[in-house]
């Protein structure tokens, strides 16, 4: 796999040890891994990531966390 440019969320605190890392590679494909697991990765195409993105925006995944 080729070098990743890795973004993690805005409002990660410093000293916070968990939360996703998100990364397009060369190809468009979306790489996921958690912070603690980063050897573990996830990989979906753009047009399943921008349905996720836009069902957590519409809160389709809130009763997770409640």
């Amino acid at each position: 796999m080729p070098e990743l440019d890795w973004q993690r969320p805005s409002f990660v605190e410093d000293g916070q040890e968990e939360y996703l890392e998100v990364a397009v590679g060369p190809d468009g494909m979306v790489h996921i891994r958690q912070s603690t697991s980063p050897e573990e990765i996830v990989t979906t195409t753009p047009a399943k990531w921008d349905a996720w993105v836009k069902g957590v925006k519409a809160g389709e995944f809130d009763h997770f966390v409640e």
